[in-house]
């Protein structure tokens, strides 16, 4: 995966996914039931997105790929990595993450919120 389009587009195929635009015009952000999953700048080159993972599996992926998984720029660093995509990363792996990231954030949403995506 190396396109914001990419990105977008796997994103919003997850149930209940909606995109705006809050800290201004080159922020892209992916929430599902209105809480983020996945956020990057649209303008740089390579693409750089926030994805949320679980701390241990975190602090695995930057081992395992220190120049391209870092801890979530202006995130929570326990909870938040800044994936780079320059072409370095699989991609089956980036979707995973980004599947990963969309089921935290559902897995703590409402159970009525769970519901209506289909996940209880």
């Amino acid at each position: 995966m190396q396109t914001v389009n990419e990105l977008r587009e796997h994103g919003l195929s997850k149930r209940g996914t909606t995109e705006d635009f809050p800290f201004g015009f080159e922020t892209l952000v992916l929430r599902v039931k209105g809480k983020i999953f996945a956020l990057t700048d649209i303008t740089r080159d390579p693409i750089v997105v926030n994805l949320k993972c679980h701390p241990e599996r975190a602090l695995e992926l930057r081992e395992e790929y220190p120049e391209h998984v870092l801890p979530g720029w202006h995130m929570n660093k326990k909870h938040w990595n800044s994936l780079l995509l320059d072409g370095t990363l699989p991609a089956d792996l980036v979707l995973e993450l980004i599947d990963h990231s969309y089921a935290l954030v559902a897995k703590g949403l409402s159970k009525q919120d769970r519901e209506d995506l289909g996940l209880l």
